[in-house]
């Protein structure tokens, strides 16, 4: 088919199904227009088949012949855009071979880095001085070009008249993990130019977002150091068409079957009924999975008048021994979790996490590259083996899981990325096993500011107890000869869309009595940490609990369909709540709830009086002898007569002398500074 037929063939195409919608789009001064590659096909199947193989030169013709029509006003430039290209045409970023240069193709993917816009020249017009004759060069390489003669003869430098610039920007498409089995998923550059950059486009092209892109590949030629050209060339596609695929939560449909059986099981006892189908192929853990389920319903996000924004999604912690059946879980949550990402431990670090700045080799300069958290903004992190990370990549971490934002500056970027979303981490005890003789929060290898921002903390504890391993014994026999016993009741695909549902589109109201509910039980615990000794309180609870309650009774609600939060929904929150305090903040001595036990480092409630009680033994002895040097001895004795053993005595003493209090001028002896 020559170019006059397909100019013919386009023109009459055009003019039977696209006109109005031509003559609209250059009324309102666009200069792009879209044709379904379907339509096409069934007017004229040659043409369709002369696009795939020869974009480039069908896309002029298909320009030709729109600006034959007789439209309102006069167009320089126009480009056609094909959507809905054949399935045939799909390739897979790792397949993308040379027999696919020049050819029309089509491939889903992740941004995973994008530059900035810059303007690129298309064409440049040159006159000679001596005849002053005209000189149009194209510029189609990355090299500048300018005319090396004229017609006339003449050689050397020419004046430059004007130039056509294009509005250009680059990006780093990577495979969907979801299309990959395991290996490592492939990336290639990608050049936008004139409307596939207009601002409405850059907002669906931001790093994390998942697009269709359809163009054709073209190689770009290396220029090695010394100046000459490589024999290796780089690919980098040409886009024609972008669409944003439905991967956001917002952009989910649930069909009118689905939202009925939605409707039916949040009327009966939704959390027990979810819970029991979360994970059905681990045995126990009840109180885990229906944490997990609360978390993945999540609380409701509050923006107040002055700015400060609460967070709504809840961040969980399961800290277990080895073969507890952590990793299953958490396996399981990212199969069911909207937009989930996994990441492990060791494999993992702070540019990974949050993001990291890298040299641009596409357009020059600096761009920002989105790491796991940003990617799985309004969805779930997945983090195993929490405590394999190093401790200046874990500090990564404080930022995004309170403020849900990461701020980044580096090479002159300053730039803050939104991260709503929910972590659920898991991590193995300091030494890899539970010591059942020493306190939880002692084994626990985390720093205090990091576990403060998790909402529930689970100790996975694996002790023999006759009774219970044989129960699990004769479960995890049980499905290895029938692998059907731990098949869900419920569909994944279908918990996702009821965990989708529920966050999107319930936000329930809190009621004065599952306020006065949490405010009650605040109050008790607050007031229930009173030593006796020197009158120093245990801190059980702190603020963050109480957002923390506020967020699981919400979650509650949601996951009831309900409008409102009810004294119940306040009630299981607590009960959850007062599992995890009890699990790992009981201070041994005293029965009492001791948040400061979760710092580890930090002192509780009861080294802090017997610390007090030891500095007024100080002072009243110093007062009595008249001495400053005060014998170790008779601190001892004089603690030993309120109650308090020569070990609580000699800790108190070392923690006094390392925080600068007291030292000691000659052995045996102490002095207060």
């Amino acid at each position: 088919m020559d170019v006059d037929e397909q100019i013919k063939v386009f023109r009459e195409f055009i003019e039977q199904n696209y006109y109005p919608q031509l003559l609209e789009t250059v009324r309102k001064g666009h200069q792009h227009i879209v044709l379904d590659f379907g339509e096409l096909i069934k007017f004229n199947t040659d043409i369709g088949d002369e696009i795939l193989e020869e974009p480039e030169e069908l896309l002029k013709a298909g320009e030709i012949a729109i600006k034959e029509f007789d439209l309102p006003h006069k167009i320089k430039k126009f480009t056609v855009r094909f959507k809905n290209l054949p399935s045939s045409q799909k390739v897979l970023i790792s397949e993308i071979r040379s027999k696919h240069l020049q050819k029309l193709v089509w491939m889903e993917g992740i941004v995973r880095q994008k530059s900035s816009v810059r303007p690129h020249v298309t064409a440049a017009k040159f006159e000679c001085p001596s005849c002053g004759n005209i000189l149009n060069v194209l510029q189609l390489d990355q090299k500048y070009k300018e005319p090396t003669r004229c017609g006339c003869g003449r050689k050397g430098k020419f004046r430059e008249l004007s130039k056509e610039l294009v509005d250009g920007q680059g990006l780093v498409l990577e495979e969907s993990p979801d299309d990959l089995d395991g290996s490592q998923p492939k990336r290639i550059n990608v050049f936008l130019k004139d409307d596939l950059v207009s601002p409405i486009t850059e907002r669906r092209t931001s790093p994390g977002s998942r697009v269709r892109l359809g163009g054709w590949l073209t190689e770009i030629p290396i220029t090695l150091r010394s100046g000459g050209q490589s024999t290796k060339y780089d690919l980098i596609i040409e886009a024609n068409h972008l669409d944003p695929l439905q991967d956001e939560i917002t952009d989910m449909k649930v069909s009118d079957k689905e939202l009925e059986q939605i409707q039916e099981i949040a009327k009966h006892d939704p959390l027990q009924k979810i819970a029991t189908n979360l994970v059905p192929s681990i045995y126990g853990h009840e109180k885990i999975k229906e944490a997990l389920v609360l978390q993945l319903a999540g609380g409701c996000k509050k923006e107040r008048p002055d700015g400060v924004v609460t967070r709504g999604d809840m961040h969980m912690l399961l800290i277990g021994d080895p073969g507890s059946g952590k990793s299953q879980l958490l396996k399981r949550v990212s199969k069911i979790a909207p937009k989930a990402r996994f990441v492990s431990g060791k494999g993992a670090s702070a540019a990974g996490l949050t993001a990291s700045v890298v040299k641009d080799e596409f357009l020059g300069g600096w761009s920002l590259e989105a790491g796991t958290l940003v990617l799985a903004n309004k969805g779930f992190a997945i983090i195993d083996e929490m405590d394999k990370m190093t401790k200046e990549d874990r500090s990564a971490l404080h930022e995004a899981l309170e403020q849900q934002q990461v701020s980044i500056a580096k090479a002159n970027i300053q730039a803050t990325l939104r991260c709503e979303t929910t972590v659920l981490a898991a991590a193995n005890p300091k030494f890899g096993r539970f010591d059942p003789y020493d306190l939880i929060a002692n084994q626990i290898n985390l720093p205090p500011a990091l576990i403060n921002r998790f909402d529930l903390i689970f100790p996975v504890k694996d002790m023999p107890n006759r009774e219970n391993d044989e129960k699990l014994a004769s479960f995890i026999l049980g499905l290895h000869k029938n692998p059907e016993k731990g098949k869900s009741e419920l569909e994944s695909e279908f918990m996702k869309k009821y965990f989708m549902y529920v966050r999107q589109r319930i936000t329930p109201q809190m009621t004065d009595e599952a306020i006065e509910e949490i405010k009650q039980y605040y109050i008790t615990m607050r007031n229930s940490g009173i030593s006796e000794e020197a009158g120093v309180k245990s801190i059980p609870i702190t603020a963050r609990q109480l957002e923390g309650l506020v967020r699981l009774s919400e979650a509650s609600a949601k996951l009831r369909l309900a409008k409102e939060v009810k004294k119940e929904d306040a009630q299981k929150a607590i009960e959850l709540v007062e599992f995890c305090l009890n699990q790992i903040a009981k201070d041994s001595e005293t029965g009492q709830i001791d948040i400061d036990r979760l710092g580890g480092s930090r002192m509780t409630a009861t080294q802090r009086s017997s610390i007090s009680v030891v500095k007024e033994i100080l002072a009243a002895l110093e007062e009595q002898s008249g001495e400053k040097m005060i014998p170790a001895e008779d601190v001892v004795q004089a603690a030993q007569e309120k109650k308090i053993t020569k070990d609580k005595v000699e800790e108190a003493l070392e923690k006094l002398r390392r925080s600068g209090d007291i030292f000691e001028p000659k052995r045996g002896f102490v002095q207060r500074l």
